[in-house]
């Protein structure tokens, strides 16, 4: 994949994570006792946000391009895993498996961690 289609690819996923946010938050507005879709809609929407503006710092330099794309894939596997778990745990009863919320929580964390040593740590010169 080229240089601007890995990013490309992050925008596609971010509109994806943000579209599935709305629904959530619409869901969670009109259905009782859904405490669970509002917060996977509250973690799409702000990691979707998240990826694009990780997505773009890597893409102009400011971040390190491989802590960075780590980061901007990380949110959107963390968010994934997180909204994921809580979403079918409200429609289905069980969730993805064993400590996947978590698990996305932990790695969305690790994701800004990541995002802000990127940051930090200047490019070789060339």
């Amino acid at each position: 994949m080229t240089r601007n289609g890995v990013l490309r690819l992050a925008v596609v996923l971010a509109g994806l994570m943000g579209a599935a946010g709305v629904v959530l938050a619409a869901a969670s507005a009109h259905q009782a006792d859904a405490a669970r879709l509002a917060s996977a809609s509250s973690m799409l929407l702000f990691h979707a946000s998240a990826v694009i503006g990780a997505a773009l710092l890597t893409g102009h330099g400011i971040a390190r391009r491989g802590l960075g794309l780590t980061a901007t894939f990380g949110f959107v596997a963390g968010a994934t895993l997180f909204a994921g778990d809580l979403t079918l745990r409200q429609y289905a009863g069980h969730g993805l498996f064993t400590m996947a919320a978590p698990t996305g929580g932990t790695l969305l964390i690790l994701s800004w961690l990541v995002l802000a040593i990127a940051a930090l740590w200047p490019r070789p010169v060339a």
